[in-house]
C-alpha cells in the first residue's frame, strides 16, 4: 500500500517489529543478516517514516563479484563515524536472518560488515538511484539505503568522511557525527588538528543554500550567530562554534532571580534581527501545524488521540480569532537547545550619567545557580534555518513550550524548571498577547508528544503523557484570558 495518513501506524508498527528482520534478511540476500536492531525512528505526519537499523551483515564466499544484488545497497566506508545513540534504541532486538539460498555448504564466512541501514516510506526527490533498494513487505512500500548514501543528503559521504572533508578543507581534519534524521538534515563537528572545531551541516542543497544565507545576514547584521566558514553545492555548510553556553545548562542550575535579565538578553537578540529577514521565506510555525501534530501523538498512543485532538481544536480556534501580533522577523525555532548565553565582562569606562543602555547587564556563572555579577549578558542563536517572517509571539512560545516538558523530559535535571517558566510566563504577558502566547505553547508542546516514543523497552508512556498534560495546561491557561479583558493585547503594567 502506498503510505497516507491512515497507514502510518501500520508503517510504524512494521518497521519497529520483528519483521523489520525478514525485510532486511530480503534487501541483504543472498549475503546473511547476522543480528539488527533497531536504532531510530523518525515519523513526520502525512510524510512518511523513516526506521534506522543497526545491521550486522556477514559476508560470504563463493560469490563472483557483482553477483550479489544486495550490492548497491552502498559499499563499505571504513573511516566513517558511528551514528550516535539515538532517542529511540531497541538494543534488545537481535535476530537472526538467513536471506538466500546462500553458498555452497563448502563455503565460509569471510567477513563482518556492521551497517546502519535506513527503511523509509518517504517520497524521494531521486528514486532512481543506484544504491536504493525498493520492495513491497508487509503491504507496505519501503525504500532502503545504508548510511552515509542518503538519496536526499548528497553531502553526507563527504562530511562524514575525514579523507574527504580533508579534502574539501585543504587541511587535516577529523569528523564526529553529532545527529542524522534521515532524508532531512545530518550535522557533523570537524576539528582540525590543533582542536579548533566546527560544525558540517548537511541538508537538501536548495535548503542548504538558504541557511548559508541566511547565516551571511547574521553576520552582516552583528547578530550572535554562528559564521559561514565554508560551502559546497551539494549541500554542506560548514559553520563556526558559537561562544557562550546553552540556555539549558543554565536551566538545570536554575535562573531564580535572574530570570529577567535572562529573559531581557533574549529579547535584545530577537530586537536585533534585521529587516533584510523579512525578505526571506516564511516557514510555519508549530503552533501552524497543530494537526499533524495530534495525528503524531495518536500515532504513537492511540488511547490519546480524543485529548490530542480537543487541543488541536482548541489552539485552532484560538490562533483564528486573536490576532499574533505584527509580522517581524522571528529565529523560528527558539527553544533552550538553540541559544546560547555569554557573560561580557565590563572592560569598559562607566557610562555617561546621560547615557542609558538597554542591554541587559550581570553575568549568569557556572556553579552559581544563576547569580548575577557585574558584566554584560548576550544571547546567541543557532539552528537558523527558520529564520524568517514571523510573529514574535511564536518564538516565545516555542521556548515556554519546550521548557514546560522538561519536567518530563528530565525531571532530576531541571529542578528549578518551574519557578523559571513561570518568572518568564508574568514577564511575557506584558509582552505580548496572553491568550496568543499560551495557545500557541499548547500547540508547541502537543507537538512534543510523539518524541517521546522509544521502541528499547524503556517506559515512556508517562513521559507523554505528562507532556499532553502540560498542552492542556497551556490552553486553559489561554481560555483563561477569553473574558472582559481585551485578549488581542499584552497586559498593561499596573
Amino acid at each position: 500500500m502506498a503510505i497516507t495518513d491512515g497507514g502510518e501506524a501500520q508503517a510504524l508498527a512494521l518497521l519497529t517489529s520483528g519483521e523489520a528482520g525478514a525485510m532486511l534478511a530480503v534487501a541483504y540476500a543472498p549475503r546473511a543478516v547476522h543480528s539488527w536492531a533497531v536504532h531510530s525512528v523518525h515519523h513526520r505526519p502525512g510524510a512518511g517514516v523513516t526506521v534506522g537499523y543497526q545491521v550486522v551483515v556477514t559476508a560470504e564466499v563463493g560469490y563472483a563479484a557483482g553477483a550479489n544484488p544486495g550490492a548497491s545497497m552502498g559499499t563499505a566506508a571504513r573511516d566513517l563515524p558511528k551514528v550516535p545513540t539515538g532517542a529511540a534504541v531497541r538494543s534488545g532486538a537481535s535476530n537472526n536472518f538467513a536471506g538466500g539460498a546462500g553458498p555452497s555448504a563448502a563455503a565460509t564466512a569471510t567477513a563482518t560488515e556492521e551497517k546502519y541501514v535506513c527503511a523509509s516510506t518517504a517520497q524521494l526527490s531521486r528514486p532512481d538511484l543506484p544504491f536504493l533498494k525498493h520492495m513491497t513487505h508487509g503491504g507496505v512500500q519501503v525504500t532502503l539505503w545504508e548510511y552515509p548514501y542518503d538519496p536526499e543528503l548528497p553531502a553526507l559521504a563527504v562530511a562524514c568522511s575525514p579523507r574527504k572533508m580533508s579534502e574539501l578543507l585543504g587541511k587535516r581534519v577529523g569528523v564526529e557525527l553529532k545527529s542524522y534524521r534521515p532524508t532531512r538534515r545530518a550535522v557533523v563537528r570537524v576539528v582540525d588538528e590543533a582542536g579548533k572545531g566546527a560544525f558540517a551541516k548537511v541538508l537538501k542543497p536548495p535548503a542548504a543554500g538558504s541557511l548559508a544565507k541566511r547565516h551571511h545576514m547574521l553576520t552582516a547584521a552583528g547578530v550572535p550567530a554562528p559564521r559561514v566558514l565554508a560551502e559546497n553545492e551539494q549541500g554542506l555548510v560548514l559553520i563556526s562554534q558559537l561562544a557562550g553556553e546553552p540556555l539549558a545548562n543554565a536551566l538545570g542550575r536554575g535562573l531564580l532571580g535572574q530570570a529577567r535579565a535572562v529573559l531581557d538578553s533574549l529579547e535584545a537578540t530577537l530586537d536585533a534581527l534585521p529587516d533584510s529577514v523579512m525578505q526571506l521565506s516564511r516557514r510555519a510555525a508549530w503552533s501552524d501545524r497543530v494537526e499533524h501534530y495530534a495525528h503524531a501523538a495518536a500515532t504513537a498512543l492511540p488511547q490519546i488521540r480524543s485529548r490530542a485532538e480537543a487541543v488541536a481544536h482548541g489552539v485552532r480556534q484560538i490562533l483564528s480569532t486573536v490576532p499574533a501580533g505584527p509580522l517581524q522577523p522571528v529565529h523560528g525555532d527558539f527553544y533552550e537547545a538553540n541559544i546560547f548565553l555569554r557573560n561580557i565582562p565590563e572592560t569598559t569606562a562607566p557610562a555617561s550619567p546621560n547615557t542609558t543602555s538597554t542591554r541587559p547587564q550581570g553575568r549568569i556563572q557556572e556553579g552559581t545557580r544563576g547569580r548575577v555579577q557585574g558584566g554584560r549578558l548576550e544571547a546567541g542563536i543557532i539552528d537558523v534555518d527558520s529564520l524568517g517572517p514571523g510573529y514574535r509571539v511564536d518564538d516565545w512560545a516555542c521556548l515556554l513550550g519546550h521548557m514546560s516538558v522538561l519536567p518530563h523530559l528530565a525531571p532530576a535535571s531541571y529542578p528549578h524548571i518551574r519557578h523559571d517558566l513561570e518568572s518568564f510566563c508574568r514577564m511575557l504577558e506584558y509582552r505580548v498577547s496572553p491568550p496568543a502566547l499560551y495557545a500557541r505553547c499548547a500547540g508547541v508542546t502537543l507537538s512534543l508528544v510523539a518524541g517521546a516514543a522509544r521502541v528499547d523497552g524503556t517506559p515512556w508512556e508517562e513521559d507523554a503523557l505528562g507532556r499532553l498534560t502540560e498542552a492542556e495546561n497551556w490552553l486553559r491557561r489561554a481560555q483563561s484570558f477569553l473574558g472582559p479583558v481585551d485578549p488581542r493585547q499584552p497586559r498593561k503594567l499596573r
